[in-house]
């Protein structure tokens, strides 16, 4: 576990100090996002199509102001720690610490109004999630608010400590699956449209599981570190085996470089149990 870590010459901060941070940066983004929400947004996407039904990843003005606030306040406050943000490809510099930032997840919810989207922030210390703040539209406490943890120490929301409670007489939970397989059968379905929040309701006991089919790194890793903190697990799918999952790795980019960035597996994050059982072995492999 990692307790203390040089930051900055003038001294020492430790992973409570990057949370804090962390929680102000969702809070900030969440600002932005309920300021925007129901106003005329400006939209483009990332890939033009010539068919309706291809235009795919908007990408709102809310979300480029956002990041760009964030990378300013990052350069300032942690100039020694390396951003990954989806909106920006900005060039790292290979620090032990990188900060995995979404601005708004569930951006075609958010631009069609559609109140289910949260604003990400993860930080990873060698690929390993230790703190996640990710600003959440709903929640258990049927606000908007911001989830939080580090390394260590207890899930909170807005800074109170959150337990997952599990009610034996409800026979049917939830879990977040785009459709369910024979091994699902438990469960009923639930997708929100937004991997983060997905992660923050599992987190928080409200969904027993989540699978995602080919999450972004800035998807999931603020969201992983919640969920481990609340006592859950992450495993990824390696060639045709689910394994544990304690750090993000590499990947490879399309013009063949290798990078944190490129990271993009299958991710099943929840309960272990529940973990254990979307994850054996069944004749259907549908992800």
């Amino acid at each position: 576990m990692i307790d203390i870590v040089t930051a900055k010459a003038a001294g020492t901060v430790d992973l409570r100090d990057i949370e804090q941070l962390a929680v102000e940066l969702a809070d900030i983004a969440g600002n932005e996002i309920k300021a925007a929400l129901g106003g005329l947004l400006a939209v483009r996407y990332k890939t033009a199509a010539t068919d309706d039904a291809l235009w795919r990843d908007p990408v709102s003005e809310v979300d480029s102001r956002v990041e760009t606030m964030i990378r300013k306040r990052l350069a300032d406050e942690f100039p020694e720690h390396d951003i990954i943000g989806e909106e920006f490809e900005a060039q790292r510099n290979g620090h032990d610490f990188v900060w995995v930032v979404d601005p708004i997840d569930g951006t075609t919810n958010f631009v069609n109004g559609l109140p289910l989207f949260s604003a990400s922030i993860g930080v990873l210390h060698k690929g390993r999630p230790v703190v996640g703040a990710l600003w959440c539209s709903v929640s258990h406490a049927l606000r908007a608010g911001v989830y939080h943890a580090a390394a260590g120490n207890k899930l909170r929301f807005d800074g109170a400590d959150v337990t997952p409670k599990v009610n034996p007489d409800v026979r049917r939970k939830l879990a977040g699956v785009p459709e369910l397989t024979a091994k699902d059968a438990s469960w009923e379905t639930r997708k929100t449209g937004s991997a983060a929040l997905e992660c923050a309701l599992v987190a928080a006991g409200l969904l027993q599981a989540a699978r995602f089919a080919s999450p972004n790194i800035w998807d999931v890793g603020g969201g992983v570190a919640l969920v481990q903190a609340a006592g859950g697990v992450a495993r990824q799918l390696q060639g045709d085996t689910w394994t544990p999952m304690y750090r993000f790795e590499a990947g490879q980019g399309p013009d063949g470089t290798t990078d944190l960035r490129y990271w993009r597996r299958p991710l099943v994050v929840g309960r272990p149990n529940a973990v254990d059982t979307m994850c054996s072995p069944v004749s259907d492999p549908t992800i």
